[in-house]
C-alpha cells in the first residue's frame, strides 16, 4: 500500500516540471538521498538476530526490495522524451522557439540607458 501511495502521489508531486530542470551534481545527489530516505521509511528497518537489535538497510538490499529506476535517471529519460516532443513541433510555436533559443530582430549596441 504504501509503495503504491509513494508512485501515486510522491513521485508525481516530486518530479513536477522536471524537463526544464537544469541539474547539478549536487541536487542530482540531493534526489537521491531523498528517494533512498523515503524508502527506507516505507520499508522500515532492517530486523535481524544482532545484540544490538536493528539497523538500516543499505542501497543493495532497497534495490532488491523496490527495483525501480534511479530518480536522476527518470528525470534525464523524461528531459529527452520532452526534447523530441518540443524537436517535432511546428517552428511557430514559441515552445519551439524558445528551446532552440534563435531569437528574432537585433539587440542596438552599445551600454543600454534609461530614462
Amino acid at each position: 500500500m504504501k509503495i503504491n501511495i509513494y508512485r501515486t502521489i510522491i513521485l508525481p508531486v516530486v518530479l513536477y516540471g522536471c524537463e526544464t530542470w537544469l541539474l547539478t551534481v549536487t541536487e542530482e545527489r540531493r534526489l537521491g538521498v531523498f528517494d533512498k530516505r523515503v524508502l527506507r521509511r516505507i520499508f522500515g528497518p532492517k530486523r535481524d538476530e544482532l545484540p544490538w537489535g536493528v539497523e538500516k538497510l543499505h542501497n543493495e538490499e532497497l534495490s532488491d526490495l523496490y527495483p525501480s529506476p534511479n530518480i536522476v535517471c527518470v528525470i534525464k529519460s523524461r528531459k529527452i522524451r520532452w526534447a523530441g516532443h518540443t524537436v517535432r513541433m511546428g517552428q511557430r510555436r514559441s515552445v519551439y522557439r524558445v528551446v532552440l533559443g534563435k531569437p528574432e530582430g537585433k539587440r542596438p549596441l552599445g551600454r543600454p540607458w534609461h530614462r
